[in-house]
């Protein structure tokens, strides 16, 4: 129990950290594109990693500290929010395998308004495939966790 409390405890603080830069990169995309509503829903479901990120961290703060209580909305938090971020790792997880194995035309079909010379951008897409891999699988193991334990929780509490 103490290493899963460990893990999560890790997994949210890195999932609330770059969860936040997503939402607040998402949120200035929107204030320039034409077309908000695409980046809108990508805020959203970025936005969940957020708050079931912080709804883990409640959870384990209540867990560590049984005097304080957990809210009442956390566990629907916990379990509604986290399907939502366990949604966006699955569909991050897809492009992210599709993006490593298709590199070349990925780059293609991206329109850059300069070409960096010197630059391997084959390396690059791929680099930030890798790391939305590592992300998405770290956000879903996350969710997981979180799930068992508040499971775990509610159950010691009914005892």
């Amino acid at each position: 129990m103490k290493t899963t409390l460990n893990i999560t405890h890790v997994l949210s603080w890195i999932n609330l950290i770059i969860g936040g830069l997503l939402v607040a990169g998402g949120l200035l995309s929107m204030l320039a594109t034409p077309n908000a509503s695409i980046l809108l829903v990508s805020v959203v479901l970025t936005g969940s990693i957020v708050l079931h990120s912080y709804a883990a961290l409640q959870l384990r703060k209540s867990i560590i500290h049984p005097n304080s209580p957990l809210n009442k909305q956390t566990p629907t938090g916990i379990r509604f929010i986290g399907f939502m971020a366990l949604f966006f790792a699955i569909l991050n997880i897809g492009n992210a395998v599709v993006i490593i194995q298709n590199a070349p035309e990925v780059i293609k079909q991206i329109q850059l308004p300069f070409k960096p010379e010197g630059v391997d951008l084959v390396s690059m897409i791929r680099g930030v495939g890798i790391f939305s891999l590592l992300f998405s699988i770290g956000i879903a193991v996350n969710v997981l966790l979180n799930i068992r334990l508040l499971k775990w929780y509610m159950a010691k509490e009914q005892e």
